[in-house]
């Protein structure tokens, strides 16, 4: 493993060499960083000619050039890494350092959230196979996938925030969406539970009724302009997620895991107050990192007071249900300061965002203002681009299940008489992610490049407007620098590919 691994690095680095050698002469030769000034008339035009001549080094031809860049980048190993000056007379790494965590922060949050939810929906509508849901599902899937980044930004910038900030002045949901609302609610989950006819108009009764009266009680308790989940609320989250995980990942039979995974949903809700007091006081990202620690811990020590033997599934249940309970507190935390974020003068009453990283007016010193005011930027540009991702791993996660559950093992698994969570969880699902890991790099990238008009539309200053930028101004350093970070981005996540691939097929093993 290690000398295959080592082999890879070694054909990637010279990859990254070719590759950054072929693009630093193509556009250094195709880009003329003076040719404005040679058509200029001011009287200045000549000096400034001469001293970009210098900084830049344009009389020495980019073959030449390309090689005293290089020598700046190979001084990271000796702690002088240097990736020059941009038109600006700045350094490249210094807008990089900003650049980098934007665009971060747009494309790993919505990967791996699309990855997430196409996974579970691609899943649900392999296992429903021409079922309502199933059509349903394959409608948004190719609707998705044909609208263009621009226009989805574009109607979420109009309806999520123009039209929603206007809605907040007088926060009142009209009856008619009301039953609207309940209606989709109601086709949603009774087709994904799917069945025969009775149980199709019993689970859609039920959400119909459940949404009305959640909606009716958001109008009445003005719940918008000071949301909150509270104590109740997060209990009955957290014990329906404890179910919900147990279920999945052991069985709801499995009693230790049940028992589990229902003392961390407890656990959470008598942590609630204490927990709202920590934050209140001492709110930092060390203080969140302390209590997933916390949370994993007792994750693991839970098992020893309900089994003996195969504790590992039953701590993996519990660890997952404590983390998810702590994220709906946290989540909790962040709404207390919705009303305070909201009547601030940079807010003033408007919000959800339409451009911008964040409001340079707010200045505060709280940690939960500052922070929802990162995410209330993040969520129209990340929701976009989950949008355009979220259609293709439906697709191909179906497409992929479908395949696995044809094959000659998951039948014998059948005939053994394993019960369908088994077959599906231990021996489907494992299989059905083989091709997905390969798609993974190329939908990160596909990402970064509709990250490009994103950030455009939303005011992002990312790696994405960097390029664009670079390639604007005929920046040759600057745009160097974005094609390195993103050329390692590529050859690295093919390397993770292929070992993610490698471990979850038996059938493959790397030569030494």
């Amino acid at each position: 493993m290690l000398s295959y691994i080592m082999r890879r690095i070694g054909v990637s680095i010279v990859i990254l060499f070719g590759s950054s050698f072929l693009v630093y002469n193509l556009a250094a030769y195709a880009s003329d960083p003076l040719a404005e000034l040679r058509l200029s008339t001011d009287d200045g035009a000549r000096q400034q000619i001469i001293a970009l001549t210098r900084d830049l080094k344009l009389d020495i031809p980019p073959p030449i050039r390309y090689f005293l860049w290089l020598k700046g980048v190979l001084g990271l190993f000796v702690g002088k890494l240097d990736l020059g000056m941009s038109r600006e007379a700045s350094s490249v790494q210094e807008q990089l350092k900003y650049a980098i965590p934007v665009t971060l922060r747009l494309v790993f949050a919505a990967t791996f959230t699309a990855l997430l939810v196409g996974l579970a929906f691609g899943i649900i509508s392999a296992l429903r196979q021409y079922s309502r849901f199933d059509y349903g599902m394959t409608f948004l899937a190719f609707l998705l996938y044909s609208l263009p980044i621009f226009w989805i930004a574009v109607l979420l910038k109009e309806f999520m925030a123009i039209q929603f900030n206007n809605f907040l002045s007088e926060p009142n949901i009209p009856f008619r969406w009301m039953v609207f609302f309940s209606l989709f609610t109601g086709v949603f989950w009774s087709s994904l539970f799917g069945g025969e006819r009775r149980r199709f108009w019993s689970v859609f009764v039920g959400a119909f009724a459940t949404n009305f009266v959640i909606i009716w009680a958001i109008n009445l308790t003005d719940w918008y302009l000071n949301p909150g989940l509270g104590p109740i609320l997060i209990a009955l989250l957290s014990f329906g997620l404890a179910m919900a995980v147990t279920s999945i990942s052991t069985g709801i039979e499995n009693k230790p895991a049940r028992n589990a995974a229902l003392s961390m949903a407890g656990l959470a809700v008598l942590w609630y107050f204490p927990a709202q007091s920590i934050f209140n006081n001492f709110g930092s990202y060390f203080t969140i990192f302390i209590m997933i620690v916390l949370i994993v811990l007792t994750g693991i020590a839970i098992p020893r007071l309900f089994s003996k033997i195969d504790r590992g599934p039953i701590a993996r249940t519990a660890i997952i249900t404590g983390i998810l309970s702590g994220f709906l507190i946290l989540v909790d935390r962040i709404m207390h300061s919705w009303a305070e974020y909201s009547a601030t003068d940079a807010v003033n009453g408007r919000p959800v965002p339409t451009y911008g990283q964040r409001k340079d007016q707010l200045v505060t010193g709280d940690f939960w203002l500052n922070n929802l005011d990162i995410i209330m930027h993040l969520i129209l540009p990340t929701l976009a681009l989950i949008l355009i991702s979220l259609a293709g791993w439906i697709r191909f996660s179906r497409g992929a299940l479908l395949e696995v559950l044809n094959q000659d093992y998951i039948r014998t698994a059948r005939a053994k008489g394993l019960n369908e969570r088994t077959v599906i969880t231990r021996h489907a699902f494992r299989n059905m992610m083989l091709p997905l890991s390969s798609l993974f790099v190329g939908e990160v990238v596909g990402l970064i490049g509709g990250a490009v008009i994103t950030e455009r539309v939303f005011g992002f200053q990312g790696m994405g407007t960097l390029g664009i930028k670079a390639i604007n101004s005929f920046d040759l350093n600057l745009l160097m620098g974005v094609n390195l970070l993103l050329s390692i981005l590529v050859v690295s996540g093919n390397l993770l590919a292929d070992l993610v691939y490698s471990a979850l097929d038996p059938r493959i093993r790397l030569r030494k």
